[in-house]
């Protein structure tokens, strides 16, 4: 029975627990048992067993009085070490906050837990959701569950939520939280065969996440189906007057608004996505979810981003200079490590706690932003990112009078080897090329399977829409996963 529950993803645990198909106790001491036998992933920083078990002995109290149940009841998920949790270790991924236990609940979590859903634990990331490989955190890198087919070499999950996607695609929770600066929630998913959604920025708060680029950053969920995903963001979302960029709108009912038929709908397929260099295998797939959209009832139409090119750049300048003045607060002294060298003044200690605690992508893009954002840089380096993301949006707002969606590839390639990209951080950037532009630009963004390479490795098709239209874009998602039917999965190798 364990073994079966764990193949069950939200809206079946959900189901099941309603109707007394098993109880949330068992669900949750099967994920338990899930993530225990699993440590050789590196997903999860801190498992919390006795946290999932509170939250299901909750659900079964409340489903045996007759009360009614929240969306997510009984669904134990991961949580991202990048979200506070009230009396849990938050760490970021970092040695700096190591050992930091917040006494506050993010709003993000908090509403989760307020939805019925259960704690797995924290799971691994990038140090600051900086990285695209999950190979930046302090407590070691997160592996795959994928292989190359004939090759044992370990892989990436991507990043920074490479936690969540490799717990997800292993089966050890059905759901965790992800987010998404760059691609971080997108870029994941697609290389695991996983889904994930970035909404639109200020859908969820940002108050009780540990902030890596303010106007950038958004919180969304990271599931194994688009209806998951559409419970799990409904849950997430709403407006927090903590969080002055939160939208003050109605969170839309997007699971019961699900539909897959897309009479009607155009689909821009913007020509500068296809870029010298992509590989086959992704622009195959490109063509194959123009298939599915226009078997769905969509009409494909060819547009143009002309901007696009600059998207990646202009995020790496803008990004960092945000991580520069966020990251100032790590210093030794109110929280987290403190380095003091004998006979060592305030300076110095600020010197060494930050020499210490960071690791050298961190300090690489701190190093970036502080120099963008200097007396003598600012305006030829910062202002001028700052007018090309403005473009960037122009682009999307002149695109939308021609079409409703876009599609295009998540990523530029599949899962790479650990350790392959590491010396060539430029390269490494390139894994967010086509994930930045909707960043930037604010935009709610889907990745969904889109099948296998020749090495069956997952790739991503990826969905972009229109301000406050997640409708839109999860309607798409599910056109797609429909008719892709992806049903692909690991080979366990890590139990």
């Amino acid at each position: 029975m364990s073994s079966e529950l764990t193949e069950l993803g939200v809206a079946d645990i959900r189901d099941g627990v309603a109707d007394g198909s098993f109880t949330a106790r068992e669900v949750a001491e099967a994920f338990n048992a899930q993530v225990a036998a699993a440590k050789d992933l590196g997903a999860f920083i801190v498992e919390t067993p006795e946290k999932a078990l509170e939250a299901a002995a909750a659900v079964d109290a409340a489903r045996a009085n007759g009360e009614t149940l929240g969306s997510m009841a009984g669904v134990p998920i991961g949580m991202k070490d990048l979200f506070c949790t009230d009396g849990v270790q938050t760490t970021a991924a970092s040695h700096i906050l190591e050992g930091f236990v917040p006494q506050y609940e993010s709003t993000v979590s908090a509403n989760l837990w307020r939805a019925g859903a259960g704690m797995l634990g924290k799971l691994n990331m990038d140090q600051f959701a900086m990285g695209s490989s999950n190979e930046t955190s302090y407590f070691g890198p997160v592996k795959s569950p994928w292989r190359k087919a004939g090759s044992n070499t370990a892989l990436t999950p991507g990043g920074s939520s490479g936690g969540s996607s490799s717990a997800v695609a292993a089966r050890l929770c059905p759901a965790a939280t992800g987010t998404d600066t760059g691609g971080s929630i997108r870029q994941p998913a697609a290389i695991t065969g996983t889904t994930g959604i970035k909404p639109t920025y200020g859908r969820c708060s940002r108050w009780g996440v540990v902030a890596f680029a303010s106007s950038l950053d958004q919180a969304g969920p990271i599931a194994r189906s688009v209806r998951d995903c559409a419970i799990m963001l409904e849950a997430m979302a709403g407006f927090d007057p903590k969080d002055a960029t939160s939208l003050d709108m109605p969170v839309p009912q997007w699971e019961a608004g699900l539909s897959a038929d897309l009479s009607g709908k155009k689909i821009g397929i913007p020509r500068e996505y296809r870029m010298d260099g992509t590989p086959q295998d992704i622009l195959d797939s490109w063509e194959r979810g123009k298939k599915w959209l226009k078997d769905a009832g969509a009409e494909i139409v060819d547009i143009s981003l002309p901007h696009t090119k600059y998207a990646l750049p202009a995020y790496y300048i803008i990004a960092p200079a945000e991580a520069s003045s966020n990251l100032a607060r790590y210093d030794g002294v109110r929280y987290g490590l403190r380095d003091l060298p004998d006979g060592a003044g305030l300076q110095d200690m600020y010197a060494a706690t930050r020499e210490e605690g960071f690791g050298d992508e961190v300090k690489r893009r701190i190093l970036i932003g502080t120099y963008v954002l200097s007396a003598g840089f600012y305006d030829a380096y910062y202002n001028q990112a700052q007018k090309i993301r403005t473009l960037v949006a122009r682009d999307f707002e002149q695109a939308w009078a021609e079409c409703d969606l876009i599609l295009a590839p998540t990523t530029p390639n599949a899962a790479f080897g650990l350790g392959e990209m590491q010396a060539d951080p430029l390269a490494m950037y390139l894994n967010d090329v086509f994930a930045v532009p909707a960043s930037l630009a604010g935009l709610p963004a889907i990745s969904v399977p889109g099948g296998l390479n020749s090495d069956g490795l997952p790739l991503g098709l990826q969905l972009v829409g229109k301000p406050f239209d997640e409708q839109g874009v999860l309607n798409a998602g599910l056109a797609i996963e429909q008719r892709n039917g992806f049903t692909a999965r690991p080979e366990t190798w890590w139990a």
